[in-house]
């Protein structure tokens, strides 16, 4: 009995700490919020990234026939197809420890269009920068492929203004202040282009024999830690709309 009532006190005292707090994610609740919400982000990463491979593979190989009148049309939209498959499952993964503080579909919606939307700009601005650089003909100098290169990875960082976008429609109807989280997945690409930077100087420590393969994990692991934490820390930093304001817009929007 003296069990049962501690367990009901822990529930009570959780649920008033997110009721009192002036923080989306009280403070007691911020390490366990911080870890959930980061290895389920890297669980998204893995889960996704191998089912949209997966059905990549088995779409292309069912449709060989179709696709070969148009080989590229067909390629793009199965990889466009995959790309969804992947936000939706990484966006999922991320909900299930959100949906405890607001609407985990609209995260679901927001995220995965966002990280469309952002992979899709990123894409055609890279392959924008790979056909300039095709049409300068020749052997690029060395100047000229750090400027490249130094470019893709700008509109890279840049893409993902819109997934930030996309996730501030969702967290600006429950937060105050939150205009930053607009470019707070581009610091989370920032950090990514910056660790794979680091690991360009690594690479000869690498036995040749496993060092595409480490390399690869290596890239992928710290980049889904990365687009976890990132976040994660930046939702511990916002701050609730007090109730009576959320009261108050909400019934002015219904009487309009």
């Amino acid at each position: 009995m003296q069990t049962d009532s501690n367990d009901s006190y822990d529930v009570v005292s959780t649920n008033n700490d997110s009721k009192l707090s002036k923080f989306l994610i009280p403070r007691s609740q911020r390490r366990q919020f911080t870890i959930q919400f980061t290895c389920l982000t890297v669980l998204g990463w893995v889960v996704g990234g191998l089912v949209s491979i997966a059905l990549e593979k088995i779409i292309l190989e069912s449709l060989l026939p179709t696709i070969a009148i148009e080989p590229q049309t067909g390629k793009t939209l199965v990889r466009f197809f995959g790309n969804i498959v992947f936000a939706v499952i990484f966006a999922t993964d991320q909900a299930i420890v959100l949906y405890k503080y607001f609407s985990g579909w609209l995260w679901i919606v927001a995220t995965s269009a966002g990280w469309l939307i952002a992979t899709s700009i990123a894409t055609v601005w890279i392959g924008y920068i790979a056909s300039v650089a095709v049409s300068l003909g020749g052997t690029l100098s060395p100047e000229a492929i750090f400027v490249l290169g130094f470019l893709s990875t700008v509109a890279y960082i840049l893409s993902g203004v819109w997934l930030g976008f996309c996730q501030w429609l969702v967290l600006k109807r429950r937060t105050t202040g939150v205009w930053w989280w607009n470019f707070l997945p581009s610091i989370s690409f920032f950090l990514i282009s910056v660790l794979m930077w680091l690991l360009s100087f690594i690479q000869n420590l690498i036995p040749e024999a496993n060092r595409a393969l480490i390399l690869h994990w290596s890239g992928q692991g710290l980049t889904a830690v990365i687009l976890g934490i990132t976040p994660a820390i930046g939702l511990c930093r916002l701050k609730r709309i007090p109730q009576g304001k959320t009261r108050i817009s909400a019934n002015h929007s219904s009487s309009l």
